[in-house]
C-alpha cells in the first residue's frame, strides 16, 4: 500500500495507511521535479530515531521528495511523525515530503521499483546486512547507521557488499558520528603533536595503551521525552551485543584518531586477544515501561529465567591494531540514578603525556578532556610548549583554553556553547558522505578501517561466546 505523508499527523498517518493510494500520475509528477534537481534518498525500514536524525536539518544537495518502504507498524508511523515535526517547527522548518510504500513486500518493491539514488537504514541489525548488500546488488549507494554487522555470518556478507561496492563504483558509508565531536577533534589534534604527547606506547595485555568505557541505559530521556524502545532492541539476535554495537563508535574513533588516512588491513594488521560478555537483568515492568509492550515476546523466551530478561548488553574486548594494545568496556543498565546519565572514560597514552577523556557526575555528565604530562617531563617546559599548542590550535578554535589542575594535569577547555550536540552530527556525517559522492573520491582507508572494525567487533562475539 503506497501514500504520500506530507505535512500530516501521526493520526493521519494511521487512516492513510488503511485507506490511501498513491496515484501514477502523482508518481510521475514528483519524478520529474527530480530530474537532475539532488541526489535521492531511500528509507528503507526505519526502526531506529536515528533514520529521522539525518533529516532533522535540510540538507541542500539532497532532493526534498525522500522516498519509504517499510513494514507496517510504530517505528514506520514514529519516523513519520518524527519527519513532520521538522517540518512543521517554527524555527528553520524543513519540505520533506516523503512518498512512502507500506506493506511486506517493501523490500523487493523498493529492488523492483529502483528509484532514488542513496538507501539509508537505520533499524534492525539482524536484517541490516542483507538489506545492504540487497541495495548494492541493485545499484544504489548505502549510508547505514551502525552496527552493518553484528555476528560473523553478517561480516562476510559486509565483506562481499564492499566487494560488489568497489566493482560498481558505488560508496557504502557507516555513519560515525563520534568524529564530529569538537573535543574528539581536539583529541585528534594533541595526540598527533609530538611535542607534548610524544608517540603512542605499544602497550600490553594488562597495560593497554589505549582503554576506554562506557556506560548506557535503556531507558532514558532523548529529545526531552522518555525514549520507546522497539521490543526486538532487547534481542541480541537482533539488535546485537553490546560489544558488537556500542563498540563500533570507540574502534573508530581509534582507528580515526592514532591512524589518520591509514588503511587498516584486519589479516595483517588487527589481532583480537581476549572478549567476554554478561547479561543485564531487565524485569517485565521495566520492559513495558521501555517498549510499552506488556508481555515478553516470543522471540525473548529464550533469554527469559524467572520472569526475567536476561540480555547479553555488556562485554570487554581486547585487541591490538598495528601493535598497539587497546582495551574497550561497554556497559548497559536499565536507567540512571537520580540525577545521573551515561559516563565515559578514554585513556591514550604517549610517550610524554596521557591524553583522558571523562564523562561521570563530576563533570556534570558532559565530556571533559584532559592532557597529564608523564613524571619525567619538566613542568615549565611541557606548559610552555602546550600553550604554544594551544595557540597554535586557536587559529581555527580561538574559545579553546587550558587551565592548570594540578599535579601535571591540565584541562582543555573547550565551552560548552561551543560545542554541538550529538543530533547535530548527523547531518555533519551526511555532508561527509555526499562530498565524497560528488567529487567521488572516498579514500580508500574509509573502507578498509570499516571491514577491519567489523571483523574486531563479531569476531570478539564469538570469542565470547567460546570463554563463556
Amino acid at each position: 500500500m503506497k501514500y504520500t505523508f506530507k505535512n500530516i499527523g501521526i493520526l493521519s498517518i494511521s487512516l492513510l495507511i488503511a485507506s490511501c493510494t498513491f496515484s501514477k500520475k502523482q508518481t510521475s509528477n514528483h519524478h520529474n521535479k527530480e530530474m537532475g534537481h539532488g541526489i535521492e534518498l531511500v528509507v528503507l525500514d526505519p526502526g531506529h530515531f536515528h533514520a529521522s536524525l539525518l533529516q532533522k536539518n535540510a540538507l541542500a544537495a539532497v532532493n526534498d521528495t525522500v522516498r519509504v518502504y517499510a513494514p507496517e507498524g510504530v517505528e514506520v508511523k514514529q519516523y513519520l511523525n518524527n519527519i513532520h515535526s521538522y517540518n512543521q517547527r517554527t524555527e528553520s522548518p524543513t519540505a520533506w515530503e516523503e512518498e512512502a510504500y507500506i506493506g511486506e513486500d517493501y523490500l523487493s518493491r523498493m529492488l523492483s521499483d529502483r528509484k532514488g539514488d542513496v538507501v539509508v537504514l537505520a533499524g534492525n541489525n539482524q536484517k541490516k546486512t542483507k538489506y545492504i548488500l540487497e541495495a548494492i546488488k541493485a545499484g544504489y549507494h548505502v549510508l547505514s547507521d551502525k552496527p552493518l554487522a553484528i555476528n560473523r555470518q553478517d561480516f562476510d556478507l559486509l565483506a562481499t557488499a564492499y566487494q560488489l561496492a568497489q566493482k560498481k563504483g558505488l560508496l557504502l558509508y557507516d555513519l560515525m558520528t563520534e568524529r564530529y565531536d569538537i573535543l574528539n577533534i581536539i583529541e585528534r589534534e594533541l595526540l598527533h603533536t609530538p611535542e607534548i604527547f610524544g608517540e603512542l606506547l605499544q602497550g600490553s595485555l594488562t597495560e593497554p595503551t589505549v582503554s576506554m568505557e562506557s556506560v548506557h541505559h535503556f531507558f532514558k530521556t532523548v529529545s526531552g521525552k522518555p525514549l520507546t524502545r522497539p521490543a526486538w532492541y532487547y534481542d541480541v539476535a537482533q539488535q546485537g551485543e553490546g560489544i558488537a554495537d556500542v563498540t563500533t563508535h570507540l574502534i573508530d574513533l581509534v582507528n580515526w584518531q592514532c591512524f589518520p588516512d591509514e588503511a587498516i588491513h584486519y589479516q595483517s594488521d588487527v589481532k583480537v586477544l581476549t572478549a567476554e560478555h554478561w547479561a543485564t537483568r531487565i524485569t517485565l515492568p521495566e520492559f513495558t515501561q521501555s517498549t510499552l509492550v506488556d508481555t515478553f515476546p516470543s522471540y525473548l523466551n529464550k533469554y527469559v529465567k524467572d520472569n526475567v530478561l536476561e540480555v547479553l548488553a555488556n562485554g570487554t574486548l581486547h585487541y591490538t591494531v598495528k601493535g598497539i594494545h587497546v582495551n574497550m568496556k561497554v556497559t548497559w543498565n536499565y536507567t540512571p540514578p537520580k540525577g545521573g546519565g551515561d559516563t565515559f572514560t578514554s585513556i591514550k597514552k604517549g610517550s610524554k603525556a596521557t591524553l583522558k577523556t571523562i564523562q561521570d557526575k563530576e563533570s556534570g555528565f558532559v565530556k571533559q578532556l584532559y592532557i597529564q604530562k608523564s613524571p619525567d617531563m619538566d613542568s615549565a617546559g611541557f606548559e610552555d610548549q602546550l600553550q604554544k599548542t594551544i595557540q597554535r590550535l586557536q587559529a581555527k578554535s580561538p574559545f579553546l583554553f587550558i587551565k592548570d589542575m594540578g599535579n601535571g594535569t591540565y584541562l582543555i577547555d573547550i565551552p560548552q556553547e561551543n560545542r554541538s550536540g550529538h543530533e547535530a552530527h548527523f547531518s555533519k556525517v551526511a555532508e561527509s558522505f555526499l562530498t565524497y559522492l560528488h567529487d567521488k573520491n572516498m579514500p580508500q582507508w574509509e573502507n578498509e578501517n570499516t571491514i577491519s572494525k567489523y571483523y574486531i567487533t563479531t569476531t570478539a562475539v564469538e570469542l565470547a561466546k567460546k570463554e563463556k
